[in-house]
């Protein structure tokens, strides 16, 4: 059956600009992904290092002189993950102990790690304050007191959550009500919360509108809102800012019809961020941070299932798949999405084959949420072909209900130079 939406089919012209092909293989780090699952079974979740060492690269090229990196742990936090854009020379930033532990074994110094998040215990605040820590973000008065109650001296910012105007993105953060950090319209009265505190030195401003961002004029919108807040900040604040965090929020193309964020768009604008910072002596020398995290290791992930089956249903074809979305929740579309489309997926071991079927893409799972994709154009599958959804390197394994049904938890590898690491929980 031909498909009857080209927009479904945009799997193979996305893996075609990520990775390499090889007659009717797709290839990652050297190796066809056939060759990697014979070695790992499936599901399996495959990282290609060179694709993630690539995006932090071009991303670091477009900021020079302008902002450091700070990897989002949660993207993906394997310790192995970390490390990578550790040695590329990439700080973390955590939303948790766990992320914080992970940081510490993958070898980023204490002093380059930030924490953020909206609901930091006492136990996890105390584990990084006393084990070491660059800056907590501050997001409720509730956390003020937490920290001064430790009684150890650390460094802080404060998390905004900017007006509408700032905000952007596919899921927007800021903007509303919300639980993230403070209202921009209190800062003054935020930060009278400060005038007695003994153990927190103010040093800093983290502001994060949305996530998910495509449009690379928004972005620089969103970040130019943020210098002018920090300057406001200092002025009140009678004192130099050491920090300007503008969050993460780079976004990556998932979706047909959409287009990568335009690095070069982004650098253009950097010598204007430059001066607007220059321009003001109580900011002109802060530290700016970024802090992608699906960015960077979306792009280089591709998570991989094998066809159990494939069976008609009043019209409608389905292959079942041992994989589904107790490992892949956002392709299923149940982490955010509110209108349901597909993620690119190919079939990695027929790469050159025709697309002359349409088939709804299903996991194990006893639910009919565990959908894959919805009339995707494919090659015509047999039980035994492997399929692989491209874009996973982020908010894969970690971001999804691994408990349901109790199935195996899905393989995670990293491929390098040719050679392959299990690297998974």
């Amino acid at each position: 059956m031909a498909p009857t939406d080209k927009s479904q089919n945009h799997g193979p012209t996305l893996a075609a600009g990520l990775f390499d092909i090889r007659e009717n293989d797709l290839m990652i780090g050297g190796l066809a992904v056939g060759d990697i699952i014979a070695g790992t079974e499936t599901p399996c979740f495959i990282y290609d290092a060179s694709a993630m060492r690539r995006a932090y690269r071009d991303l670091e090229t477009a900021l020079a002189g302008f902002a450091d990196i700070y990897y989002s742990v949660k993207a993906n936090p394997l310790p192995a993950i970390i490390a990578l854009f550790r040695q590329e020379g990439a700080g973390a930033e955590i939303a948790s102990v766990g992320e914080y532990r992970a940081a510490v074994k993958a070898g980023v110094a204490p002093e380059n790690i930030i924490f953020a998040g909206p609901g930091k215990g006492m136990a996890e605040l105390r584990e990084v304050i006393e084990g070491g820590i660059g800056e907590i973000h501050i997001e409720s008065a509730e956390e003020i007191a937490r920290i001064e109650a430790i009684g150890r001296p650390v460094k802080a910012s404060i998390r905004i959550n900017p007006v509408p105007d700032a905000q952007a993105g596919a899921m927007r953060m800021g903007g509303k009500a919300t639980a993230f950090g403070f209202d921009e319209e209190e800062l003054e009265n935020v930060l009278k919360l400060f005038a007695d505190i003994r153990h927190i030195d103010l040093v800093g401003i983290h502001i994060y509108g949305g996530t998910q961002i495509l449009d690379a004029e928004m972005l620089v919108s969103q970040w130019r809102h943020a210098i002018a807040l920090a300057a406001r900040m200092a002025d009140m604040l009678g004192k130099p800012l050491e920090t300007i965090d503008l969050g993460g929020g780079l976004g990556i193309p998932y979706f047909a019809g959409e287009t990568p964020l335009d690095l070069a768009k982004v650098a253009a604008a950097i010598l204007d961020l430059k001066a607007l910072l220059k321009e003001h002596p109580l900011i002109a020398d802060a530290h700016v941070i970024v802090e992608p995290g699906r960015f960077l290791a979306g792009p280089g992930g591709l998570y991989v299932a094998e066809v159990n089956s494939v069976k008609t249903s009043r019209g409608t074809t389905f292959v079942v798949t041992d994989g589904g979305m107790h490992h892949h929740l956002a392709a299923s579309g149940n982490l955010g999405q509110i209108v349901k489309r597909n993620y690119p997926i190919v079939a990695p071991a027929m790469m050159q084959a025709a697309h002359e079927e349409t088939a709804t893409i299903v996991g194990p799972l006893c639910t009919p949420l565990d959908t894959l994709a919805r009339n995707a154009a494919l090659p015509k599958l047999k039980a035994g072909d492997l399929l692989a959804i491209l874009q996973s390197g982020a908010y894969g394994a970690t971001a999804s209900p691994a408990g349901f049904l109790s199935h195996a938890a899905a393989k995670e590898v990293l491929v390098e130079g040719g050679v392959f690491t299990v690297i998974g929980r």
